[in-house]
């Protein structure tokens, strides 16, 4: 584990670092972003749950053998108190090649704030078929 973390004040800046290390393929900065308790959760999709720092890292050495992976989260819903932060975000990927069938992936991030700043807990991923939902939350506020 590195000896020395970055802070974020918030969780909104540990999920633009997280997002940044995907699209750069950097480990030690995306290794850096989770809390430092061994019950750390990652699930990417299609794939078993990981529990732990060195399984957890792991699998993203093995995703970032094929380069960085740019991701744009759409439709943030957040919940906070305190200590803690809940995430559900739908992912878009870019990619070079449009004639792949639409999808889109609906992940949940957790963050809790520890003394170092605000660190993820869990990152669960899943792809779902077709468009992406529409924000009907958003669609329904009246301004």
């Amino acid at each position: 584990m590195p000896a020395k973390k970055q802070m974020n004040g918030s969780p909104e800046e540990t999920e633009a670092a997280f997002y940044d290390a995907l699209s750069r393929a950097d480990l030690e900065a995306m290794m850096a972003l989770w809390a430092e308790d061994e019950e750390i959760v990652c699930i990417h999709p299609g794939a078993p749950r990981l529990i732990g720092h060195a399984a957890i890292r792991a699998s993203w050495e093995a995703i970032f053998e094929r380069g960085g992976v740019q991701v744009q989260a759409h439709q943030i819903h957040a919940t906070h108190n305190m200590l803690t932060a809940v995430h559900s975000v739908i992912e878009q990927i870019q990619r070079p090649n449009e004639q792949l069938a639409d999808i889109h992936i609906l992940a949940t991030n957790v963050y809790m704030k520890t003394p170092q700043g605000w660190r993820i807990t869990m990152h669960h991923s899943s792809v779902a078929a077709g468009k992406a939902p529409l924000d009907l939350f958003k669609a329904s506020t009246l301004h």
